[in-house]
């Protein structure tokens, strides 16, 4: 559901959160990022850090510089001010990966799955511009939509302890690409060389809430 209003609800003592909704979609994400965007112009210095989601931001402000009610009074502001607010154009980021075999263990599960071959799967993955909605689970691990329909494909029953870096994954209709090693569930389809995370970069993480993303097929495993 759309909220008519956006919600401004306290979250602890230090923080508050901007509810435009409670389901995922594009033109809200995209005030959510257009707000983050208004409110870093802004440089006021008693927010913290600013962090949205896919229909929310969560504002993280300092109490001994502001309180609750002086903290929702900027925002109720910055909101009203979103309608004549032009946002930057989103970074654009190619993302070349190389899929199937070793690199993509579930492309043929996903295939299978949606009664496509691999290379279909392939040619719809790299078909579509996706944007980062945002960043979460782990560092650097950007949330990206939305796949195609024809190769959604559900999260594995058992996740894998070890998920290798790089590894390019789909749950639902969602993609994203795994910054380091970790456990996970989500169907891997390829892999990237691309460093998702470096914590000697400023900033650390490639991708960032509001990027477009495409992902460049650079060939399968054993292929050229």
């Amino acid at each position: 559901m759309i909220h008519p209003q956006p919600r401004l609800l306290p979250a602890g003592d230090a923080a508050l959160l901007v509810e435009f909704a409670d389901e995922i979609d594009d033109a809200i994400n995209d005030r959510v990022h257009a707000l983050a965007h208004a409110l870093r112009a802004q440089a006021r210095p008693e927010i913290r850090d600013l962090v949205p989601a896919y229909s929310s931001l969560l504002v993280c402000y300092d109490p001994r510089r502001a309180s609750f009610t002086e903290i929702r009074a900027v925002l109720q502001n910055a909101l009203e001010s979103l309608q004549t607010y032009t946002s930057p154009e989103p970074r654009r980021v190619e993302i070349p990966t190389r899929y199937g075999g070793e690199f993509g263990p579930d492309l043929a599960f996903v295939a299978q799955h949606n009664d496509i071959t691999e290379d279909d799967v392939i040619r719809l993955h790299t078909t579509v511009i996706y944007r980062v909605y945002f960043v979460g689970f782990a560092p650097g691990f950007a949330y990206l939509g939305s796949v195609p329909e024809q190769i959604a494909a559900p999260r594995l029953e058992t996740p894998r302890t070890h998920v290798p870096a790089g590894s390019v994954g789909i749950a639902g209709r969602q993609t994203g690409i795994y910054p380091m090693e970790s456990p996970g569930g989500w169907r891997i389809i390829g892999r990237t060389d691309l460093s998702l995370f470096d914590p000697n970069c400023d900033p650390p993480a490639l991708l960032r809430p509001g990027d477009r993303v495409r992902f460049v097929s650079i060939g399968q495993s054993g292929n050229p």
